[in-house]
């Protein structure tokens, strides 16, 4: 049996996962100023690149429709069950708007099957999530045993976050200039990590090259059975600085296999140029 995979702007994934699972995807919208935009639609990375670099502030972003959803569904023939892993509810209403576009088309159409699941991650944790999704659903499981399987599997991902620059949150309001000169001055990078679907700051460090080796240490503390597992990372407009951190995390901890790829619009306008993200399943 097939099953349909949709993801939403907020997940970030190689093009060639998309093309492989063939990923239905419903883009965010991204706002600079009275200009609005869809994420991998009307604007591509190196564009907001440029736009994020050039703007004064920084741009806003809002979910999908419910609407949205609801025509994305529309497109996926009536007999195929449909998965959606949508960004963690902590950071947008992106879940509310896929389940309240599911609920329109069960009005038209009650006999569709669509499960709509808070993924409680962002960005490359939601690669991670469908890399799983997709070993399953190649494996022949039922649609039930894939929803059930994934609804744990959510429980047991870890995401991770450093930030190399505090410009961007400083900007967005989430440190103020006080304190974010401050921690400028002292060249203090944030440790950060997801929390109940939030994302939160755990540890300040000072120092870039102590900072990164705590970023690795960390995994340690997560997960200790690396054979069967696999990690995956996401950058922020920084390849070379992703693949040299992703290198040392593969030389420390035997992960069976990795993902890599880069921030889409909405991680990025958060975590700064040189900001990186990784997930990885728990102990």
């Amino acid at each position: 049996m097939t099953i349909q995979l949709i993801i939403d702007g907020g997940a970030d994934l190689p093009q060639h996962m998309i093309e492989e699972h063939d990923l239905k995807v419903v883009p965010l919208n991204i706002h600079f100023g009275e200009e609005q935009y869809k994420t991998g639609v009307t604007i591509d990375l190196p564009t907001f690149y440029e736009k994020l670099t050039a703007a004064k502030e920084l741009p806003t972003s809002s979910s999908p429709s419910p609407y949205d959803f609801y025509e994305k569904y529309k497109q996926v023939d009536n007999s195929t069950p449909i998965l959606v892993l949508a960004l963690t509810q902590g950071l947008s209403s992106t879940y509310d708007s896929a389940v309240m576009g599911r609920d329109m088309l069960l009005e038209e159409e009650p006999e569709r099957r669509i499960a709509v699941l808070n993924t409680k991650t962002a960005s490359c944790g939601i690669a991670l999530l469908v890399h799983e999704a997709a070993k399953q659903i190649e494996a022949g499981h039922q649609f039930d045993e894939v929803v059930l399987h994934m609804e744990g599997k959510i429980e047991q991902t870890t995401t991770l976050f450093i930030l190399k620059t505090l410009e961007n949150v400083i900007k967005g309001g989430r440190l103020d200039k006080v304190k974010g000169t401050i921690a400028k001055t002292l060249n203090i990078k944030l440790l950060m990590k997801e929390e109940e679907g939030k994302i939160e700051v755990s540890e300040k460090i000072r120092g870039d090259k102590k900072s990164l080796r705590r970023f690795v240490e960390q995994i340690g503390e997560y997960a200790h059975h690396f054979e069967d597992k696999v990690i995956a990372m996401s950058h922020c407009h920084d390849e070379e600085r992703g693949r040299a951190v992703l290198k040392s995390i593969k030389e420390k901890y035997p992960f069976k296999d990795s993902m890599f790829t880069e921030m889409g619009p909405l991680i990025s306008t958060y975590a700064g140029e040189g900001g990186l993200v990784i997930a990885f399943f728990k102990d």
